[in-house]
Parts: structure tokens; C-alpha cells; sequence
């Protein structure tokens, strides 16, 4: 008999075990996997289940990331069944492990099965080929019952014993990633463990249930990896799309969580409206409906209820239930209620147990494969029509190709030729010059993509603007033109012969970057998108740059370069080190940054101001405060972490907004607001301490929604906030409409600007500009902040054109209003600046486009 103090302590695991799947105080032999499995499911005693593994019960805690991929390469050696593979690595430098499960004889054949599939993908097949399918899980980080699902599954295809799992194996490949955002993950892993309770408390209120900011969804810099399939800005996306791409796999799983009070959603999703129209209906009113029935009838098993055809859409390509599709694959989101945590008191539930959910997205898996396998055929050859019938369109269509590129910035050009071979995207040199568009292209500074490749619906979402829909209310964005997004200067193609050159197979080299000495200057082009990351390497290395508000052409060692304005230049004399360090300080920034470093030899310029002139001036070495924490949105300042961080090395402080009040400002001098938490940080005393920052000679840099208050709180002279004046008002409101109340979802929604892309006015000579070298530029506009244009003539550096839309949907009204509204300003407030980016930069970390405006503002906000 244990003593009582013995009897006390056990008291709280008895009643935390209550909450648990009764089997998990069962025998050894079944421990509590048989809550998860249909009844009568056998397995291999050879194989150790999850729990015998992990050494609890699944659902008891939250599994970190590092104990997963033990459990899944214990599985490959154990098992003739499966291999592991690690396909990339985070930001935070945690393995991607995807572990392969099939039979014996097919794991040992693996290579050819992959190449033999991928021919047949295109080409009738010349054997009997399995299904293959890929089983995702997780890119949510705090979504966990994802991953715990993942490994019951896993051991499920490698230990279940029977004639049913052997056909499956048989006749089927299955790739288990089993987390997505490993990083996000241990985040929110790590939390959930640290506050669990013996007992376990269901309280929402409970701090278990409540993550502190910026929580475990995302990843290491805070971006949605479930929007990252397209623009593939991290490295966990790029090594998924790579193993994606090699396998083309029939049937893709994409597991999640949502709302604790909600159910279980699986597809169909909302019929028409919320369908690509780049895809063929049959993916959506056949092949999906396929196993639709199966998946009902799993969770009608259990009791479980769930919902189909509302809320989720399969419009956006970056999904990883969407970006499947245009491989001529099935992609599924399944969305399970959340705990958030260990046990959670729910609406809908009662008591919402991690076990619950984990087991709902475990019988949709296992229903899931087992379909697959049945429908084998019918999703090979779907396959096989999908890629026939896009070429088919494509040569249908009234489009022969697309051509791009950009001859003043080959770094841009670099970038985006890397994300379409990423894609598979078939690309060609240009063979001849050709206008179009607006625009010259030239061969060696630009491209072609044909229409007519595997590739076609994939292309057509990187290029293609977009005007109309089937419906007025999105679960996301409206408009995901790449190429906009890049801001590469493009244009369609007619039908009929291309000028396509040879095949482009790998990204070129920067080109010669060798720098020839210089006992006068070394002179960088601000017009390459480089050219930042290499003027911070310059800084660090404790040279002084100086930046010219004119443009104009030098004789270098190499000949004459015209250079833009807000290009860069090394004086030689000026620097407290030897011109030796000199030349191999600026020799590395040029590497660095991959641009072309030129060496003058003289400073009379050919044409435009000599480097002597009153137009050079120096360029700060940029001392940045960015806050963070609660309120704050952790989106948009992730966004502009990256961009300082992962693109131009540039160091920022990160200071939570709590310690606002211990900051010296003395120590900075930019400062970057982006939506949220702004008020709350800055009033009274601290609200007059930033004016006078600012007036002193600080920059500050307000994102958003962070605009609107910088112009409401005095910090701009010239720029009321919006709302304050007309805004497109015509006179007094008239009395409300009458309406359903059923349509409000709607009608409202049809009025939100969810997410589209603008065309913008730039002014060129304005050092926020410096570098562009087309005064037309695309947006990203996805909120309702309508400004007047400054007072200041000088100070609307952006403004909409007056027929601005490019691509995404709008309603009428809207885009009335939208027509000449401002989207970059700048103004004086005593000796310091502020910049007031209404619409996001960086949204997602790939609109390159405009982020050049952000990084003007870090280094040339005191030069106007």
C-alpha cells in the first residue's frame, strides 16, 4: 500500500488520466492506441507504437519536433517498410524529416518508381504504377494535433498487420512529413508542456490555452508558411516544393486546426466561388467527391460532427491543400477544433480533449489512403489529362508566352528566374529584341516563358492579371500576380512563334564581380536590388558611403557607367583605413551583395555631377528600433525582419513593447511602426518624447495602419489622417439601406479590400524612389485607408493612378475611391522625417517590388 503523502500526489494523474482515452490504463500490449484505430486493428509487436516510444500516453503531452523525427528514423530502421529522408532544414536549423512508407519490394525500388511515375505523369504508363501519396501535416506550429496524428499514422502503415494494410502497400507510395513548421511547433510545444497541470484545467482562461505573442503559428520570422507554397521566401518552402516537385504526388494531405468551438471541416469546399478557374471543375465535382463519403463516414463512426462546402477556399495556388492541384494532384485541408492545449471546455465538445482531435485527423488519414488506393487509376489517369488538356488550352488560348525581365536590375531578374525554375517553370532566353507591353526587351536582360509546357496553369497564376470572379468574399487574397509582385517589367506574348532562345536550366552568375583598384572612388548602381545588401556590408566594414541625388556617368576602369541617383560612392580619401582595406572591403560587398563594384578614375563625370559635388552626401549607417510584442502584428513586422535580416544583413533591434519606456533614444535613429499596439506604446510623456525624437532628427517609418496614427498623433504637418477630410465623401450620408440580415457576410465582405494589386505613380526624383526606373509600380493595397494626398507638393511620393487596378477582385465603390489615393508620403517634423508607408512593402516577404521604398526610407529618410 503506498503511504498517503504517496496517495496525494497521485491524485492529480488519476484525475488527468480521466480525460485521457480510457485505453491508455489498458494493458501494455494495446496502451491507448486503440482509441485512435477502428476496432480490430492489429499491428506488427515487433514495432514500437508512439507511446512505447515516447513513453506516454498520446494526447497526455504535446511532442517536441525532436522526439517526431526519432520516432520516424526508429520506424525506417526497424522496418523494411519505410526509408527517412531529410528533405531541408528551418530557419532555427531543425531537420524536415519525410519518412516513405510502401511494401518491401517497393521501398527497395523507390528511384525507379519515382521516375517511372513522373514520366507517366505526361505519357501513357508503361507499368502498373502505385498511387502516390503525400501526407502533410502541421504548418501551423500551434495546430499539434496535426503531428501527433502523423506518427500514429506512420506507425499504422509500417506496423499494421492484415490484407488491407498490404494492398495499400502494395499499390500505394506514402511520403509522411509529419511537421511542416518545425520551429513554429516546438514554440508552441513548448509552451503547452511548460503550463499543463496535473489536473488538467479546462478553463479557456487558463494561461496553457493562451499563447503570448507572437505564438507558435508561424515560423521563425513570423510568416504563414501556409501561404509560402508560391512565393517560396523560406527555406522550409523551398525544400518542400523541390521534394513536391520530384514526385507529383495523386493525392496531398494539408492537416490544421481552428477555433475550439468549432468541429471538423473536410472537403468539399464551398462549390464555384471558392474553386481555381485555372483547374479543370472535374478536380472539384468528381475526383475530391470521390472520397468526400469516406471521410463522413469515418468521423459518423465516432460521433464526431464536422462541416463541408463553407468557409475554406482552393482559390489562392500557395496553399499546401491548392499548390497540389497544379501538379495535376489532389489537394485536401482537413481543419480539426483545437485545444490549444491539453483539455479545453468548448461550445460544441463539452470537454475538447487533444486525444479527440488527434484521433478525427487520424481516421481521415487512414480513410484517406485507403480511397486513394481504390481510386488508383481513375487518379492516375486524371493526372495524365491534367497536364494533356493544359497544353491543350495553352495552344487554344489567346496567349503564346510571357516576356520579362528588367535591364537595369539584374539581381531582380536573378531572383525571380530562381523562383520559376523552382516551379519546373519552362524558361528561354530571348532570342530578339521585342516591344510589348510598354516595353523594350532585349535579349540578355530578358526572358521567356512559353505557354505551351507541363507547366501551363502554374505559369499562367505567376503572370496572369485577374478581373474577374465568381464571387465577392475571400478567405484570403484576391490576386497573387508574382510578376507584379516582383515588379519586373512583363508582357504577354501572342500566339504563333516565340523568340525563345535556348532553355534557361540554372540561375546565370552575377557576372564578373573581380573589383580593379581605385586611389579615387568605387562606385556601386543603386538601381540593382543588390546594391543595399552590399552598402551594409561597406558599413560594417567601417567605410564611409556616400549616397548622389543625381544621377550621372563616370569613366572607370572599365570604361563609361552611367550610375542612377541614390547610387553609391566609396571615396578612398576619406576612409581611416588603408586604401589596401579599401579595396578588399568593397571587393567583398560586391560578392556580398552580387553586384558589380566599378572603379573611377577620375572624379570628373563624363555627363551629370562630378563626385565632388554638393549632390553626394553621406549615407547614414542606420541605427533601427522596431517594436514588438502584444498588439503588434507580428506579420508585418516578421516581413520586415526578414528583409533586413535575411536580405540585406542590416541589424534592427527588436524591442518589446513592454521596455518602450527603458529605451534611450539617443542610441537610434530610425524607427519602424508597423499595425498594432501603437497607441498603447506611445502617449502622454512618451508621445511627446517621440516628437521630439523625431524633431531632433530622427526617421520615423509608420507601416499601415501605424500611418494612419503617426498622421493623427502630429507627427506630419502636412498630411491630415484619413478620414478627417472629404475622402471621396459627396455630401451628406444618407439613411442605411434596408438589407437581410443573412446577407451581411457579403455584402460586407464584397466591400472589404481583402487583397489586391494597384498601379501607383511614383515620383523618380524623390530619394524614397532612388533606384526605380519606371514611374509606374505595382501595389499591394489590403485595407480600407483612404488618404488625401499631402498639402506638401512635394510630398506624395506614390499616389494611385486614376485607373489603377491591376489585378484582384474590388467592388465599385471601392475602386472609385481607390483612384489617386496616395501610397507613399513623406514629411518634415522640425529636423527629422517621417515616412508614411500606407500600403505594406514587404507583404509576405516576395513583394520585391516596392520593398525598395522601405529600405530608401532606412537609409535616405534624412535626405529630403
Amino acid at each position: 500500500m503506498p503511504s498517503a503523502p504517496m496517495s496525494r500526489r497521485l491524485l492529480p494523474l488519476l484525475a488527468t488520466l480521466a480525460l485521457l482515452p480510457l485505453a491508455a490504463s489498458s494493458g501494455a500490449a494495446q496502451e491507448n492506441t486503440s482509441y485512435f484505430f477502428p476496432e480490430g486493428t492489429a499491428f506488427d509487436a515487433s514495432i514500437p507504437s508512439p507511446q512505447e516510444f515516447l513513453g506516454y500516453p498520446i494526447g497526455s503531452f504535446h511532442t517536441r519536433h525532436d522526439r517526431i523525427v526519432a520516432y520516424m528514423e526508429t520506424l525506417a530502421e526497424l522496418s523494411d517498410r519505410a526509408t527517412v529522408r531529410t528533405i531541408g532544414w528551418t530557419h532555427e536549423h531543425r531537420p524536415m524529416p519525410v519518412l516513405t512508407v510502401s511494401s518491401p519490394a517497393n521501398v527497395q525500388r523507390l528511384e525507379q518508381i519515382r521516375v517511372a511515375h513522373m514520366a507517366a505523369t505526361e505519357a501513357e504508363a508503361t507499368e502498373d504504377l502505385p498511387v502516390i501519396m503525400h501526407l502533410g501535416y502541421g504548418v501551423h506550429g500551434n495546430e499539434t494535433s496535426s503531428a501527433e496524428a502523423a506518427m500514429l499514422t506512420a506507425y499504422w502503415l509500417v506496423a499494421g498487420t492484415g490484407t488491407d494494410v498490404a494492398r495499400y502497400l502494395d499499390e500505394g507510395v506514402y511520403h509522411v512529413e509529419p511537421v511542416l513548421n518545425p520551429d513554429g511547433r516546438d514554440r508552441h510545444t513548448n509552451w503547452a508542456n511548460m503550463h499543463r497541470a496535473e489536473p488538467l484545467v479546462t478553463d479557456p482562461l487558463d494561461r496553457e490555452h493562451n499563447e503570448v505573442w507572437p505564438g507558435g503559428r508561424t515560423n521563425h520570422y513570423w510568416f504563414d508558411l501556409n501561404r509560402d507554397w508560391l512565393p517560396l521566401v523560406h527555406p522550409e518552402s523551398q525544400a518542400r516544393i523541390d521534394f513536391h516537385q520530384s514526385w507529383r504526388p495523386h493525392v496531398v494531405t494539408d492537416y490544421h486546426e481552428m477555433g475550439t468551438s468549432s468541429t471538423y471541416f473536410f472537403e468539399p469546399s464551398e462549390p464555384v466561388g471558392s474553386w481555381n478557374p485555372l483547374l479543370p471543375e472535374r478536380l472539384y465535382t468528381d475526383i475530391t467527391m470521390r472520397f468526400a463519403d469516406d471521410w463522413a463516414a469515418s468521423l459518423d463512426s465516432l460521433g464526431a460532427l464536422y462541416f463541408t462546402k463553407e468557409v475554406y477556399d482552393n482559390t489562392y495556388p500557395g496553399y499546401g491543400s491548392t499548390y497540389p492541384n497544379f501538379l495535376g494532384g489532389l489537394g485536401l485541408v482537413f481543419e480539426q477544433a483545437s485545444a490549444r492545449g491539453h483539455a479545453q471546455d468548448s461550445d460544441h465538445h463539452g470537454v475538447l480533449t487533444f486525444a479527440f482531435a488527434i484521433r478525427n485527423h487520424v481516421r481521415t488519414s487512414l480513410a484517406t489512403v485507403r480511397v486513394a488506393v481504390e481510386e488508383r487509376t481513375v487518379l492516375q489517369d486524371y493526372q495524365r489529362e491534367f497536364f494533356r488538356t493544359g497544353i491543350e488550352e495553352a495552344a487554344d488560348g489567346a496567349v503564346g508566352g510571357w516576356v520579362f525581365g528588367d535591364a537595369r536590375d539584374p539581381s531582380l531578374n536573378r531572383a525571380f528566374l530562381d523562383l520559376l525554375l523552382r516551379h519546373r517553370i519552362r524558361t528561354h532566353e530571348l532570342s530578339t529584341a521585342v516591344e510589348a507591353g510598354g516595353h523594350t526587351f532585349q535579349p540578355g536582360t530578358a526572358w521567356v516563358v512559353p505557354a505551351s509546357q507541363p507547366a501551363y496553369r502554374l505559369a499562367r497564376s505567376i503572370f496572369e492579371r485577374t478581373e474577374t470572379f465568381a464571387d465577392s468574399v475571400f478567405y484570403d487574397a484576391s490576386a497573387w500576380t508574382v510578376s507584379l509582385a516582383y515588379g519586373v517589367p512583363d508582357a504577354e506574348l501572342g500566339p504563333g512563334s516565340l523568340p525563345v532562345g535556348a532553355e534557361v536550366t540554372a540561375v546565370p552568375e552575377a557576372g564578373d564581380l573581380s573589383v580593379d583598384r581605385s586611389t579615387l572612388a568605387y562606385l556601386v548602381d543603386w538601381r540593382d536590388s543588390g546594391a543595399p545588401t552590399a552598402l551594409r556590408a561597406l558599413q560594417a566594414a567601417g567605410l564611409r558611403a556616400e549616397m548622389s541625388t543625381r544621377g550621372w556617368t563616370s569613366p572607370t576602369t572599365r570604361g563609361e557607367v552611367a550610375f542612377g541617383a541614390g547610387s553609391i560612392s566609396i571615396p578612398v580619401g576619406i576612409q581611416t583605413v588603408s586604401p589596401d582595406s579599401v579595396h578588399r572591403a568593397v571587393q567583398a560587398a560586391a560578392v556580398v551583395g552580387q553586384v558589380p563594384a566599378h572603379a573611377a578614375t577620375t572624379g570628373y563625370s563624363s555627363a551629370g555631377s562630378d563626385l565632388g559635388s554638393r549632390s553626394f552626401g553621406p549615407v547614414r549607417a542606420p541605427r533601427i528600433l522596431m517594436p514588438i510584442g502584444d498588439g503588434v502584428s507580428s506579420y508585418e513586422v516578421g516581413q520586415l525582419w526578414h528583409l533586413l535580416d535575411q536580405r540585406v544583413g542590416q541589424p534592427v533591434t527588436k524591442v518589446d513593447t513592454d521596455d518602450i519606456g527603458r529605451v534611450d533614444w539617443a542610441d537610434y535613429d530610425v524607427l519602424v511602426l508597423v499595425s498594432g499596439g501603437v497607441g498603447s506604446m506611445f502617449s502622454g510623456a512618451r508621445l511627446e518624447r517621440l516628437q521630439s525624437w523625431v524633431r531632433e532628427g530622427g526617421t520615423l517609418i509608420a507601416v499601415r495602419n501605424a500611418a494612419a496614427w503617426a498622421a493623427a498623433n502630429g507627427f506630419t504637418p502636412n498630411i491630415d489622417p484619413p478620414g478627417s477630410g472629404g475622402n471621396g465623401a459627396d455630401g451628406e450620408d444618407e439613411a442605411p439601406t434596408r438589407l437581410p440580415w443573412a446577407d451581411a457576410g457579403d455584402i460586407q465582405g464584397a466591400q472589404a479590400i481583402g487583397g489586391s494589386i494597384w498601379a501607383a505613380d511614383l515620383d523618380l526624383t524623390h530619394p524614397l524612389a532612388f533606384g526605380y526606373t519606371q514611374r509606374t509600380i505595382p501595389v499591394w493595397r489590403d485595407h480600407s485607408l483612404f488618404f488625401e494626398p499631402s498639402d506638401n507638393p512635394y510630398g506624395t511620393v506614390a499616389q494611385l493612378t486614376d485607373d489603377p487596378h491591376l489585378s484582384g477582385y474590388i467592388s465599385d465603390e471601392n475602386e472609385a475611391r481607390l483612384a489617386g489615393s496616395p501610397s507613399v508620403m513623406a514629411d518634415r517634423l522640425g529636423g527629422g522625417s517621417v515616412v508614411l508607408l500606407v500600403d505594406n512593402p514587404n507583404f509576405r516577404g516576395f513583394w520585391r517590388g516596392t520593398t525598395r521604398l522601405f529600405l530608401n526610407a532606412v537609409y535616405f529618410g534624412d535626405r529630403f
